[in-house]
């Protein structure tokens, strides 16, 4: 039995903005549109034209929630020069509906509400006395509302109330364990809810509002020019009359903006995280207040202490309470491309992922949690608002130290990216390799019998994936089924064999206990496939920063290979052919009254039988690839891309000549030792081509094996071309194309050079248009 879940009983209270799930499978097949829809509330803003764009924080508890876990608060919006007009959500009463002109405009009066307005600007001979409005937590701040909160413990109106609840329920447990920032940080829960507290009213100290916003530049690696523009664009956001305080997560990092940052906007203070602030640079930051954290710790400890001993202050503040609809955070998002979006997140939209994460990640207070990925990432920071309502221990950790602490801390679960799922297996692969010819051959012999054993399973428990809508015939299926019965009953003792002799052993290294969490990304099979055979747990899901973030995942008990598993609970999925989506006029039709979103991802849903090999997977989701990743060749057909959409509108996308998805190709590819990196490439060419990182240290090792080094022990640069085509052209043969020429780079393609996201995805548009010359003279 799962604990009680803060909110329960409060069912009634949430049914005007949330229904269940509904699934509908009109065509299963691969090439159709995937439509989402959440009844709950969620924004997304961009501003385009000449309107000017405005987004409001409902102050700074709403602010703190973010920064509380996360240690900083992200706030956005998108530069003005978007090329593209888009369409915007706009907050209603139940479902909500999408404005196709003036969005900006339009927006902006819907979400400011009079009452939350700053006061207006008073000239400086001005003698009116006038209430400074602030926002808090109905709950975590309960003591500063006129007449106290009627709220209860299990009842959130706003995510900062979480933190009372956690404080209340878990005092003593151990919250946050950060061991590589200086100084090493362990919080139990009331101190994180003390720290919660002193830094949000610090913030409110050194003049942050109820319509005050923070822009956090915290361990991005987008382009100076980008922070920049996001930065601006935020400035204007906010009613032009409170400045924009900017934090930072080191001083080399704000001296790396510095030069061509500082001298371009107009802030009121910076905050500093981490590090020494003598370091910074103090000719870049003039006469702005530069704060510390324990800076803003002790500011808001002494207010906290005079806001309950003066009445005075009492008289001078008035305090209101955040409300579910208010948007608790604004972040930037641009995925593998594109330009950055603004999304505007309410504290419902938050609430609703807290509320509803425990059925995939059934954890008990006192797990470990170890996570490295940034904490103002989405998929992060809805973990870590889940893990933190459950009394969870949150473990951070770096890709530097991972294998290590994987080992000292023994997590429960991790939270991270396929990539470094695929790191571990590749890991776990070079340590079976580097073991003695004998070794060797019994591992790979037994992980390759627990690989059939796994197959015949799935048969019998009706776990295969299928997207045939044909009934299967009973008589074929029993057959089916009791051979498979009758195989997994025979390798059943080797795979426990295997269990004892090499599976036992991975165990202790990697720690896990009960899931790795993958999202982020697409989860490649054969990563997916070994972790299932070796007894590892890996639950794979699926969403998008506009969803607050997850859309769908896999259950612990349904946890079905090659899906995201069903959507979470308040979700639609249905499925949509693309070619409908092409007549305008259709297109607005359902825009204005169904208002989906297009997240771009090609998919498809299993459809539903009562029997069969596929009877347990019905209404999962299957993902593809990405429609803005397929490479269009200059011949072929036309044919469909595949969107999926969540309570706001989009695109149709549909290519003229044939279509590649590349992810296939440099899915396959990646499983060779001697490729590091890959990116398909071939837009408007007549055949493919790839560029290569390729993995020095093995490429050395098989030109050793084959003899081909030179006398002076270096490889020659076209035997090391000719060595990975063949690499590629046996990993790919299976795949539908064939890659022709290749290039190949040294330089590995990084979250530092900015060839990669936050999530560890690799940007296309970045690596193409990096090597746009070499690409040039290879397709010549």
């Amino acid at each position: 039995m799962r604990p009680p879940r803060p909110g329960e009983g409060h069912e009634a209270a949430r049914r005007d903005t949330a229904t269940s799930a509904h699934l509908s499978c009109p065509s299963p097949m691969p090439g159709v549109v995937a439509l989402y829809r959440s009844r709950l509330p969620i924004y997304s803003s961009r501003a385009s034209e000449a309107n000017e764009m405005s987004l409001w924080i409902a102050g700074t508890g709403a602010m703190l929630a973010a920064s509380a876990s996360s240690g900083q608060m992200a706030g956005l919006c998108v530069p003005r020069r978007s090329p593209t007009p888009p369409l915007l959500a706009r907050r209603g009463r139940g479902r909500g509906r999408l404005l196709p002109r003036r969005p900006a405009t339009l927006l902006r009066r819907d979400l400011r509400p009079a009452a939350a307005a700053s006061p207006p600007p008073q000239s400086a001979g001005s003698a009116i006395e006038h209430q400074v409005r602030k926002k808090c937590s109905p709950l975590l701040e309960s003591a500063l509302l006129p007449g106290g909160s009627d709220s209860t413990l299990h009842e959130w109106k706003a995510v900062p109330d979480i933190w009372r609840t956690a404080a209340e329920k878990y005092a003593d447990l151990v919250a946050v364990v950060d061991p590589y920032h200086e100084p090493p940080t362990e919080w139990t829960y009331t101190q994180l809810e003390q720290e919660i507290l002193d830094f949000s009213q610090g913030l409110r100290a050194i003049g942050i509002m109820a319509t005050g916003a923070i822009n956090v530049v915290r361990g991005t690696r987008s382009s100076d020019e980008e922070l920049f523009q996001i930065y601006t664009h935020s400035e204007r956001s906010v009613y032009q009359i409170h400045s924009i305080a900017l934090v930072v997560d080191s001083p080399q990092f704000f001296n790396r903006l510095a030069e061509s940052f500082m001298s371009r906007i107009n802030t009121r203070f910076i905050v500093l995280l981490w590090g020494d602030k003598s370091c910074i640079d103090s000719q870049a930051i003039k006469d702005i207040p530069l704060y510390g954290y324990k800076d803003i710790i002790e500011l808001g400890r002494e207010s906290r202490n005079a806001l309950f001993l003066s009445d005075e202050q009492g008289q001078q503040d008035v305090f209101e309470s955040i409300s579910p609809e208010d948007v608790a955070t604004l972040i930037y998002t641009s995925g593998t491309s594109g330009t950055p979006k603004g999304v505007m997140l309410t504290h419902r939209n938050l609430l609703h992922q807290i509320n509803n994460l425990w059925e995939i990640v059934p954890a008990e207070p006192g797990d470990r949690f170890l996570s490295m990925l940034p904490t103002w990432h989405a998929y992060e920071r809805a973990c870590e608002y889940f893990i933190f309502s459950y009394g969870i221990q949150q473990v951070y950790t770096t890709v530097k130290y991972l294998k290590e602490d994987l080992q000292r801390y023994q997590p429960q679960y991790i939270i991270s990216v396929p990539l470094v799922y695929e790191t571990l297996y590749i890991s776990i692969h070079r340590q079976i390799s580097s073991s003695s010819a004998a070794r060797k051959i019994i591992a790979l012999s037994l992980i390759k019998i627990s690989f059939l054993y796994m197959e015949a399973k799935k048969i019998y428990e009706g776990t295969v994936l299928s997207n045939n809508l044909v009934k299967p015939s009973v008589i074929a299926y029993m057959m089916k089924w009791l051979w498979a019965r009758l195989v997994a009953a025979f390798l059943w003792p080797l795979h426990n064999l295997a269990k004892i002799l090499v599976y036992k052993k991975i165990h202790s290294a990697i720690g896990i206990s009960k899931a790795g969490i993958s999202g982020g990304g697409s989860l490649p099979m054969h990563v997916d496939k070994f972790f299932e055979a070796i007894g590892i747990k890996v639950q794979n899901g699926y969403g998008l920063t506009e969803t607050s973030p997850v859309v769908a995942a896999r259950r612990p008990f349904c946890n079905v290979l090659g899906t995201v598993g069903h959507p979470i609970k308040h979700t639609e999925i249905k499925i949509f052919d693309i070619e409908t989506g092409e007549n305008p006029s259709a297109t607005n039709e359902a825009f204005d009254q169904e208002g989906w979103f297009s997240t771009g991802d090609v998919g498809w849903i299993v459809p539903h039988h009562a029997m069969g090999p596929s009877r347990q997977c019905g209404g999962m989701i299957v993902l593809e690839g990405r429609a803005k990743d397929t490479i269009v060749l200059s011949t072929g057909n036309l044919v469909c891309a595949i969107i999926v959409y969540l309570f706001l509108l989009t695109l149709a996308i549909s290519f003229v000549g044939e279509n590649v998805e590349p992810a296939e190709i440099e899915e396959a590819a990646s499983r060779s030792t001697l490729i590091n990196q890959i990116v398909v490439i071939g837009q408007d060419q007549r055949r493919l081509g790839a560029i290569i990182v390729p993995n020095n240290d093995e490429v050395l090792a098989e030109a050793k094996r084959k003899s081909i080094l030179g006398e002076d022990g270096e490889l020659a640069k076209d035997k090391v071309m000719n060595m990975l085509y063949d690499e590629l052209r046996t990993w790919t043969a299976h795949c539908s194309f064939r890659v022709g020429p290749i290039l190949v780079v040294d330089e590995p393609f990084t979250i530092d050079n900015g060839l990669m996201t936050p999530t560890m995805k690799i940007r296309r548009d970045k690596v193409t248009d990096k090597y746009r010359r070499e690409i040039e003279a290879l397709f010549k």
